[in-house]
């Protein structure tokens, strides 16, 4: 009986061993699981916070960008006036000077000084250019407004 005694009691501590490393790999598992889902509850929070970050910051960095942009073109516009000013003080100067005023007097004017003789050259093709791009027709340039004014109230009239 002390060797059935031995055998059940090694069975019986089998068992309670097995109970016992039952119980831990529960323990771990559950703890395991705990921290998951600790880990996912801070994950989420932590998403939640970044996407509200994000959201809070969309808007004033839109601004923010946009407001560069104009202050780049306002630059820009200044620099381009800055140039023009340059230009006119420039061409105030040139028109303070006689003999330029006398260049573009002739050149403008076509004025000329006393004994000079003028030329005026004329392009025998430059009527017919102009007639093309008008589409006028050959006659005479009053027939046309007289007749643009008669074809001004017509609904299919090309003038509208």
């Amino acid at each position: 009986m002390a060797g059935n005694r031995d055998r059940f009691s090694t069975a019986t501590r089998l068992r309670v061993l097995g109970a016992q490393t039952a119980a831990r790999v529960y323990r771990s598992q559950t703890r395991r699981q705990d921290r998951r889902s600790r880990l996912t509850g801070r994950a989420a929070f932590l998403a939640l916070v970044v996407c509200t970050l994000v959201v809070a910051l969309a808007y004033p960095m839109r601004q923010y960008v946009s407001q560069r942009n104009e202050i780049a073109d306002q630059e820009r516009l200044t620099r381009e006036a800055k140039q023009r000013v340059e230009e006119l003080r420039d061409e105030k100067e040139r028109l303070q000077d006689d003999a330029y005023i006398e260049r573009l007097a002739r050149e403008h004017l076509h004025y000329l000084k006393p004994g000079e003789t003028g030329y005026t050259v004329i392009d025998p093709g430059a009527k017919k250019r102009e007639r093309e791009e008008r589409g006028a027709e050959d006659r005479p340039w009053y027939s046309n407004v007289l007749e643009g004014v008669d074809n001004a109230d017509r609904p299919d009239s090309p003038n509208r």
